[in-house]
Protein backbone atom coordinates (compact mmCIF):
# COMPACT_ATOMS: atom_id res chain seq x y z
CA UNK A 1 0.00 0.00 0.00
CA UNK A 2 2.96 2.29 0.75
CA UNK A 3 4.13 2.16 -2.77
CA UNK A 4 1.09 3.65 -4.35
CA UNK A 5 2.04 7.66 -5.32
CA UNK A 6 -0.37 10.34 -4.32
CA UNK A 7 -3.48 10.14 -6.58
CA UNK A 8 -4.74 14.36 -7.35
CA UNK A 9 -8.58 14.19 -7.11
CA UNK A 10 -9.18 17.94 -7.39
CA UNK A 11 -6.07 21.10 -7.38
CA UNK A 12 -7.45 24.25 -8.07
CA UNK A 13 -3.98 25.37 -9.45
CA UNK A 14 -4.76 27.70 -12.14
CA UNK A 15 -8.90 28.91 -13.37
CA UNK A 16 -10.00 26.12 -15.45
CA UNK A 17 -9.99 23.71 -12.27
CA UNK A 18 -13.10 25.51 -11.16
CA UNK A 19 -14.94 24.22 -13.73
CA UNK A 20 -14.23 20.54 -13.07
CA UNK A 21 -16.79 21.38 -10.21
CA UNK A 22 -20.45 22.05 -9.56
CA UNK A 23 -22.26 24.46 -7.28
CA UNK A 24 -25.30 23.55 -5.28
CA UNK A 25 -27.33 24.93 -3.05
CA UNK A 26 -30.99 25.15 -1.64
CA UNK A 27 -31.15 28.02 -4.19
CA UNK A 28 -31.99 25.35 -6.55
CA UNK A 29 -35.59 24.58 -4.82
CA UNK A 30 -36.03 28.19 -4.20
CA UNK A 31 -34.46 28.52 -0.94
CA UNK A 32 -31.82 32.04 -0.68
CA UNK A 33 -28.46 30.50 0.51
CA UNK A 34 -25.85 31.84 -1.34
CA UNK A 35 -22.97 29.81 -2.82
CA UNK A 36 -19.63 31.32 -5.32
CA UNK A 37 -16.53 28.84 -5.95
CA UNK A 38 -13.71 31.46 -7.15
CA UNK A 39 -10.27 30.84 -8.31
CA UNK A 40 -7.75 33.08 -6.56
CA UNK A 41 -4.28 33.06 -7.96
CA UNK A 42 -2.62 34.49 -5.00
CA UNK A 43 0.07 32.27 -3.26
CA UNK A 44 -0.48 29.47 -2.73
CA UNK A 45 -3.30 29.59 -5.56
CA UNK A 46 -6.94 27.65 -4.65
CA UNK A 47 -10.64 27.89 -4.88
CA UNK A 48 -12.49 29.77 -2.29
CA UNK A 49 -16.18 27.96 -1.56
CA UNK A 50 -18.20 30.99 0.29
CA UNK A 51 -21.31 32.93 0.64
CA UNK A 52 -24.31 33.42 2.73
CA UNK A 53 -26.33 30.73 4.44
CA UNK A 54 -29.90 31.43 4.31
CA UNK A 55 -32.90 29.66 6.42
CA UNK A 56 -35.40 31.55 4.84
CA UNK A 57 -38.14 29.11 3.08
CA UNK A 58 -39.59 29.63 -0.38
CA UNK A 59 -42.91 31.01 -0.23
CA UNK A 60 -43.98 30.06 -3.05
CA UNK A 61 -43.31 26.40 -2.48
CA UNK A 62 -45.33 24.80 0.49
CA UNK A 63 -43.28 21.49 -0.34
CA UNK A 64 -39.69 22.60 0.54
CA UNK A 65 -39.50 22.80 4.43
CA UNK A 66 -35.71 22.51 5.06
CA UNK A 67 -33.46 24.97 3.50
CA UNK A 68 -30.12 26.15 4.66
CA UNK A 69 -27.29 24.52 2.92
CA UNK A 70 -24.50 24.93 -0.10
CA UNK A 71 -22.07 22.54 -1.16
CA UNK A 72 -19.81 22.00 -4.56
CA UNK A 73 -18.57 18.25 -5.83
CA UNK A 74 -16.62 17.33 -8.99
CA UNK A 75 -18.10 16.47 -12.14
CA UNK A 76 -18.51 13.19 -12.89
CA UNK A 77 -15.29 12.11 -15.55
CA UNK A 78 -15.35 12.35 -19.08
CA UNK A 79 -16.19 8.73 -19.86
CA UNK A 80 -13.27 6.83 -21.87
CA UNK A 81 -13.40 3.85 -24.56
CA UNK A 82 -13.48 1.69 -21.83
CA UNK A 83 -16.56 3.20 -20.31
CA UNK A 84 -16.77 5.23 -17.15
CA UNK A 85 -13.72 7.02 -15.45
CA UNK A 86 -14.05 6.72 -12.16
CA UNK A 87 -11.46 7.36 -9.46
CA UNK A 88 -9.39 4.03 -7.86
CA UNK A 89 -9.26 4.67 -4.40
CA UNK A 90 -8.26 1.30 -3.11
CA UNK A 91 -4.78 1.33 -2.33
CA UNK A 92 -5.18 4.20 -0.30
CA UNK A 93 -5.53 4.89 3.25
CA UNK A 94 -6.19 8.46 3.59
CA UNK A 95 -8.38 11.37 1.76
CA UNK A 96 -6.15 14.65 2.02
CA UNK A 97 -7.24 17.87 1.96
CA UNK A 98 -5.34 21.37 1.92
CA UNK A 99 -7.86 23.82 3.55
CA UNK A 100 -8.02 27.19 5.42
CA UNK A 101 -11.39 27.04 7.21
CA UNK A 102 -13.49 29.78 8.96
CA UNK A 103 -14.36 27.32 11.55
CA UNK A 104 -17.29 26.36 10.57
CA UNK A 105 -19.17 22.76 9.96
CA UNK A 106 -18.26 21.45 6.77
CA UNK A 107 -18.48 18.19 5.80
CA UNK A 108 -16.12 16.21 2.83
CA UNK A 109 -18.61 14.12 0.53
CA UNK A 110 -17.54 11.08 -1.42
CA UNK A 111 -19.72 9.88 -4.27
CA UNK A 112 -19.09 6.32 -5.60
CA UNK A 113 -21.35 3.92 -8.16
CA UNK A 114 -23.14 2.69 -6.08
CA UNK A 115 -26.53 0.84 -6.66
CA UNK A 116 -28.58 4.20 -4.57
CA UNK A 117 -27.51 7.42 -6.53
CA UNK A 118 -28.72 9.48 -3.80
CA UNK A 119 -25.89 7.73 -1.20
CA UNK A 120 -22.76 9.69 -0.33
CA UNK A 121 -20.11 8.68 1.91
CA UNK A 122 -19.81 12.00 4.33
CA UNK A 123 -16.99 12.36 7.15
CA UNK A 124 -16.58 15.97 9.31
CA UNK A 125 -13.93 18.13 8.03
CA UNK A 126 -12.39 19.04 11.31
CA UNK A 127 -10.14 22.19 11.26
CA UNK A 128 -7.13 22.19 13.80
CA UNK A 129 -6.39 26.08 12.89
CA UNK A 130 -9.43 28.25 11.67
CA UNK A 131 -7.83 30.77 9.82
CA UNK A 132 -4.25 29.40 8.47
CA UNK A 133 -3.49 26.69 5.86
CA UNK A 134 -3.44 23.15 6.87
CA UNK A 135 -3.61 19.86 5.62
CA UNK A 136 -5.93 17.56 7.29
CA UNK A 137 -6.10 13.65 6.53
CA UNK A 138 -9.35 11.55 6.74
CA UNK A 139 -9.41 7.76 7.26
CA UNK A 140 -10.92 6.62 4.00
CA UNK A 141 -12.74 3.93 6.24
CA UNK A 142 -14.05 6.46 8.35
CA UNK A 143 -16.50 7.84 6.42
CA UNK A 144 -20.19 7.26 7.05
CA UNK A 145 -22.83 6.03 4.31
CA UNK A 146 -25.87 8.51 3.98
CA UNK A 147 -28.74 9.35 2.22
CA UNK A 148 -29.61 13.49 2.38
CA UNK A 149 -27.69 13.90 4.88
CA UNK A 150 -29.11 11.25 7.10
CA UNK A 151 -26.76 7.77 8.35
CA UNK A 152 -28.43 4.67 6.59
CA UNK A 153 -28.28 1.24 7.33
CA UNK A 154 -26.39 -1.03 6.81
CA UNK A 155 -23.55 0.54 7.26
CA UNK A 156 -21.75 -0.70 4.12
CA UNK A 157 -18.34 -0.24 3.25
CA UNK A 158 -17.38 2.65 0.55
CA UNK A 159 -16.76 1.20 -2.83
CA UNK A 160 -13.67 2.97 -2.88
CA UNK A 161 -12.99 1.01 -6.57
CA UNK A 162 -15.52 3.18 -8.20
CA UNK A 163 -15.39 6.51 -6.68
CA UNK A 164 -17.13 9.43 -9.34
CA UNK A 165 -16.51 12.50 -7.17
CA UNK A 166 -15.64 14.15 -4.01
CA UNK A 167 -16.97 17.64 -2.73
CA UNK A 168 -17.58 19.68 0.45
CA UNK A 169 -20.98 20.97 1.72
CA UNK A 170 -22.38 23.14 4.80
CA UNK A 171 -25.20 21.75 5.98
CA UNK A 172 -25.08 23.87 9.56
CA UNK A 173 -28.41 25.75 8.97
CA UNK A 174 -26.55 28.84 10.77
CA UNK A 175 -27.64 31.74 9.02
CA UNK A 176 -24.43 34.08 7.78
CA UNK A 177 -21.27 34.61 5.87
CA UNK A 178 -19.09 31.16 5.19
CA UNK A 179 -16.08 31.50 3.83
CA UNK A 180 -13.67 28.01 3.34
CA UNK A 181 -10.28 27.80 0.89
CA UNK A 182 -8.86 24.75 -0.81
CA UNK A 183 -5.60 23.92 -2.31
CA UNK A 184 -6.27 20.46 -3.51
CA UNK A 185 -7.68 17.26 -2.80
CA UNK A 186 -6.00 13.93 -2.96
CA UNK A 187 -5.61 10.55 -2.04
CA UNK A 188 -2.51 9.13 -0.49
CA UNK A 189 -0.99 6.23 2.57
CA UNK A 190 0.56 9.21 4.79
CA UNK A 191 2.45 12.53 3.97
CA UNK A 192 5.42 12.10 1.29
CA UNK A 193 8.89 14.31 2.60
CA UNK A 194 8.25 16.09 -0.46
CA UNK A 195 4.38 17.09 0.73
CA UNK A 196 5.54 17.91 4.09
CA UNK A 197 8.16 20.29 2.66
CA UNK A 198 5.05 21.51 0.32
CA UNK A 199 3.17 22.57 3.69
CA UNK A 200 6.18 24.11 5.36
CA UNK A 201 6.80 26.05 1.90
CA UNK A 202 3.07 26.83 1.36
CA UNK A 203 2.76 28.20 5.11
CA UNK A 204 6.04 30.39 5.56
CA UNK A 205 4.29 31.71 2.00
CA UNK A 206 1.36 32.61 3.65
CA UNK A 207 3.12 34.25 6.86
CA UNK A 208 5.66 36.35 4.74
CA UNK A 209 4.41 39.61 4.27
CA UNK A 210 2.21 40.79 0.82
CA UNK A 211 0.68 43.53 -1.09
CA UNK A 212 -2.83 45.02 -0.77
CA UNK A 213 -5.30 41.85 -0.69
CA UNK A 214 -7.82 41.74 -3.23
CA UNK A 215 -11.14 42.18 -2.11
CA UNK A 216 -12.07 38.57 -2.61
CA UNK A 217 -8.92 37.99 0.00
CA UNK A 218 -10.00 40.77 2.60
CA UNK A 219 -10.86 38.73 5.93
CA UNK A 220 -14.15 39.03 6.48
CA UNK A 221 -15.95 39.06 10.47
CA UNK A 222 -18.56 35.93 10.74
Amino acid sequence: MKGAAPLPLVNFSDPSSIGLCKRMSDADIGGYSEIHLDFIPQSPPHARFHGNISIQLPQDNPNVTRTGFAGWRTHDRPPTIFGKSLFDLDPYKYLALRVKSDGRKYFVNVQTESVVPTDLHQHRLFARKPGEWETVLIKLSEFVRTNHGIPVEPQKEMMRQRVRSVGISLTDRVPGPYELCIGKIWATNELSESESEEDARLDEITKAPSEEPTEAEKPRTL
